[in-house]
């Protein structure tokens, strides 16, 4: 016996099947009815039609509204010609023992049948389209249902592999006993965190976080992005988040991972452009977030790198308890991370990772790798045996500016010089207003970014910034400009100093803005006053045009001052294109050794 398996699939190409088969029968039935059926009709002139009439040659007559008049002949041929459409033609043609019948424009036999399969045949189009839309619908709703997870067999990343934020990690750290020991917390009425935000940087390693967080404690691990539940169908993301959620109780103990979470989690604020439809996946997420016991074994874990920005309803306690900064590596914790990417790649041992770790200032976790890996590049490339000083310094400079140009015979001497004394000016005045800061390297080498040269300023690792550095940063920033404007003149100046120029603007107004550091506005944030895209008012425009101006003066009276220091390290850059902190501190030596010589 045959056995039809009649699957989804199947059942939809036999619906196909259905509907091409009756339109194909209506059209042929359509024509054999025309062909063996119906009679051919004789176009007649309305004065050879009386003539038949008086002859007693018509046997019927059809009258209608048309133009045309239709009938049958005595010996049953079928004729048309034009309708006279005149008062008493029916009475006349009664009297002529003619058969008068009236119709309102009658279908044929065929045409009825035609009509009635094409009427059925749009209908199960209509119908078949109708279930096909609804099924996409169900499957968009179902495709939460498919998370890619992975399990602890499946993943070897462990705490052992993270460097750097050691408290944040002992914070997550603790969530691994309550995974394993839930017994052990409920007998002192201690329940799990239900949820924990991870907060910072991009690249900080927040992900890396939470898998390791499931890798330890043995659980599955169901990673989704904010944005898989930003969707333009209502009510999607909603169901999204059931189902994930419904998916993770299945598992019994979890870790959830929710990364930029400040997608669907936005303040509920018609001025941040929320909307119906991400207020509702929002609902979603609370409502899920406290329908679940702390003692269930699931963890919650989201990553944002704007915690600002967030509802208050998800940041409550009960929802998300904890809430922990993952911030960029400080200098021990540089140096973790770059012996822990170093372990398994050949460095020569007379590397000096704790030099590159005081250059790396401001990198994240993932910068580090990419440093490393970029290193590892360049020594493959050159078939090294090991991993050198030289092609960490050469990754150092892709990361920061891109590669260097190979051809650079087209750069106009003119041009080198402008940049030479422009980055002199910015190391020379690093130099002298901020000692404790390293300028590692200044170079005239153009890089694929667009970068003509830079100077790379290292400040030490602090907790807080003072008004004095802050100020001292800015004129650091000016410096390049007025260089310019003293060795080629006002009208020479270059748009190189164009990105000086806005760091010093962001710096300055932040100082007066956000941190209360100008007399003239007080102690007042503006960003509370008006918002952060509110007005800011003519005061604070006219305030840092005039701070900005003297600290532009003061810069200038000090590369006046030091104008043959500057000379004579920019002539160094010419000649060698690239100095180091030693090259740099012996031309500050050299130039100070003649400056004595010549006053005594």
């Amino acid at each position: 016996m045959l056995k039809i398996d009649f699957n989804k699939k199947n059942k939809k190409n036999l619906i196909i099947v259905i509907i091409t088969i009756l339109v194909l029968m209506s059209i042929a039935s359509l024509g054999i009815y025309n062909m063996r059926f119906k009679k051919p009709v004789y176009k007649i002139s309305y004065v050879e039609f009386l003539k038949k009439v008086e002859n007693n040659q018509v046997k019927s007559i059809y009258i209608s509204d048309s133009a045309q008049l239709r009938g049958e002949f005595s010996d049953g041929k079928q004729f048309k010609t034009d309708n006279p459409r005149i008062d008493g033609f029916k009475e006349s043609m009664l009297t002529k023992n003619i058969e008068v019948k009236e119709t309102s424009g009658q279908f044929s036999v065929g045409q009825i049948i035609f009509t009635v399969v094409m009427i059925i045949s749009f209908v199960g189009v209509m119908i078949y389209l109708s279930k096909n839309n609804s099924q996409q619908a169900s499957r968009e709703y179902d495709k939460m249902s498919n998370i890619d997870f992975s399990t602890q067999e499946d993943s070897d990343i462990g705490f052992g592999n993270i460097a750097g934020n050691e408290e944040a990690k002992e914070n997550i750290m603790e969530l691994v006993d309550f995974i394993k020991n839930p017994q052990k917390y409920r007998k002192y009425g201690a329940r799990m965190p239900k949820g924990i935000i991870l907060y910072g940087p991009p690249g900080t390693g927040k992900t890396l976080m939470a898998k390791a967080l499931a890798s330890e404690a043995g659980v599955d691990f169901l990673a989704v992005s904010g944005s898989d539940f930003v969707q333009v169908y209502a009510g999607l993301g909603a169901g999204r988040i059931r189902t994930l959620f419904k998916k993770a109780k299945e598992k019994k103990k979890c870790v959830i991972f929710i990364d930029e979470i400040d997608a669907i989690g936005k303040k509920r604020d018609r001025g941040l452009g929320s909307s119906d439809e991400s207020d509702r996946t929002l609902n979603a997420l609370l409502t899920e977030m406290s329908g679940f016991k702390g003692s269930e074994g699931i963890v919650v874990i989201a990553a944002t790198n704007r915690l600002d920005i967030l509802d208050e309803a998800l940041l409550r306690s009960g929802r998300f308890d904890r809430q922990i900064e993952i911030g960029l590596p400080d200098l021990k914790a540089r140096y973790e991370i770059l012996k822990l990417y170093s372990n398994d790649r050949p460095v020569a041992p007379d590397v000096n990772l704790e030099h590159v770790a005081e250059q790396t200032v401001y990198f994240s976790g993932a910068k580090l790798e990419s440093l490393m890996n970029e290193a590892a590049i360049n020594a493959a490339r050159e078939d090294a045996e090991f991993i050198c000083d030289f092609h960490i310094d050469k990754a150092f400079y892709t990361v920061i500016a891109g590669d260097e140009k190979k051809d650079r015979s087209s750069i106009r001497s003119i041009d080198r010089k402008i940049t030479a004394y422009h980055e002199a000016g910015h190391a020379v005045v690093t130099k002298l207003l901020c000692p404790e800061n390293k300028v590692t390297k200044i170079t005239i080498i153009p890089s694929t970014k667009g970068v003509g040269g830079f100077s790379m300023n290292i400040p030490p690792d602090k907790m807080y910034n003072t008004k004095r550095e802050m100020m001292n940063s800015i004129q650091i920033a000016l410096a390049g400009r007025i260089v310019e404007e003293l060795v080629f003149g006002k009208d020479n100046v270059t748009t190189g100093a164009s990105n000086d120029i806005q760091k010093a603007t962001e710096l300055l107004v932040a100082m007066i803005k956000q941190f209360g550091m100008s007399e003239e506005i007080g102690m007042i944030n503006y960003d509370v006053l008006f918002g952060r895209q509110g007005a800011t008012g003519d005061k604070l425009i006219e305030v840092s045009k005039k701070k900005m101006q003297r600290l532009y003066e003061a810069t200038k009276v000090l590369i006046e001052e030091n104008l043959g220091l500057i000379e004579l390290v920019a002539e160094n850059l010419l000649s060698r294109e690239t100095l180091n902190e030693e090259e740099i501190d012996r031309c500050i030596a050299k130039y100070r050794e003649e400056g004595c010589q010549q006053g005594l």
